[in-house]
Order: C-alpha cells, then sequence, then structure tokens
C-alpha cells in the first residue's frame, strides 16, 4: 500500500479510516470510482475548489454523482457570485491534481463546505489525495483536521 499525505495526516492524527485502492492512470469520474470500489455513489464524494467574486477560493464536498449549485455555494460562502477553479490552478494552489483532490492535506486551508447528505453516513468516502486512492472516514473524525461546515450544496 503506498502511503499518500492523507494517510500520513490521518495516521498522525491516529484517526481510523478505511483504504480503497483501484487500478487507473488518469483521473476518471466519481460515479465510475464508487463502482470500483463497489460503494454507493451517494457515499462517495468529490471534493471541488471554487473561487469566489472576491478572488477567495473555498472547497466543496459533494457526492459524486451531483453537481454543484454554483448559486447556492455562493450564498453559503457570502459571495457574490462563485466559478470552478480552472483545472491548471489547482494543483500548485492546493498541491493535488484532477481526479485526486481531497479535502485533507491541502498546502492551504481553506473554509470547507460538506453537503448535508453526508450526514446519512456513519463514515463518508473520498480522495486520499492521489488518483486510485480514497479514503472512507467518519465525519467527526474529517472535523478534526479540517473544520467544515454542513449546508445544502447540490442541484
Amino acid at each position: 500500500m503506498e502511503k499518500t499525505n492523507v494517510l500520513r495526516i490521518l495516521e498522525q492524527k491516529k484517526i481510523p479510516y478505511q483504504y480503497y485502492h483501484y487500478q487507473t492512470e488518469e483521473a476518471i469520474s466519481g460515479v465510475e470510482v464508487a463502482k470500483l470500489i463497489e460503494q454507493e455513489e451517494t457515499r462517495v464524494f468529490k471534493t471541488l475548489v471554487c473561487v469566489g467574486a472576491s478572488n477567495k477560493n473555498y472547497v466543496f464536498v459533494i457526492p459524486v454523482g451531483k453537481e454543484l449549485h454554483l448559486k447556492k455555494a455562493a450564498k453559503v460562502a457570502g459571495e457574490k457570485k462563485m466559478d470552478m477553479l480552472k483545472s491548471k490552478d489547482l494543483l500548485p494552489l492546493t498541491g493535488y491534481v484532477h481526479g485526486g483532490c481531497s479535502p485533507i492535506g491541502m498546502k492551504k486551508m481553506f473554509q470547507t463546505y460538506v453537503e448535508q447528505s453526508a450526514q446519512d453516513y456513519s463514515d463518508i468516502i473520498f480522495s486520499a489525495g492521489k488518483i486510485g486512492y480514497q479514503v472512507q472516514v467518519t465525519l467527526e473524525s474529517l472535523k478534526k483536521i479540517v473544520p467544515f461546515h454542513l449546508v445544502d450544496l447540490c442541484e
């Protein structure tokens, strides 16, 4: 098992997790990831980075089968407008590539919002910081590392 930065952080904080690895060389859809690791797509989450009208960055964690509602995202963040971060800007800003972005271990801590449906599960699954790697943790455990707000974010 290859240790990603996310897994190292979880171990350092003594947070229990379950780890998934799937074979792929490139970014695939989150729905495909859920199928590969044999999990419900409503329990597997993707991490999206956006930029508000103020040029501040925000992180949104939503189920892989859903779309981020940008107007809802802007409203919860107190922004007039919200746009997805350009793919080319993701690595320099977060340290992660498209398809391997995790809310844990970004270069900088950003205001983070998690889709409220996450509370329907005892734990959720999201990228472990590298394409082909997923991690499962409880929301309480995630909150110990990344402060976040549970809100309605999806279409």
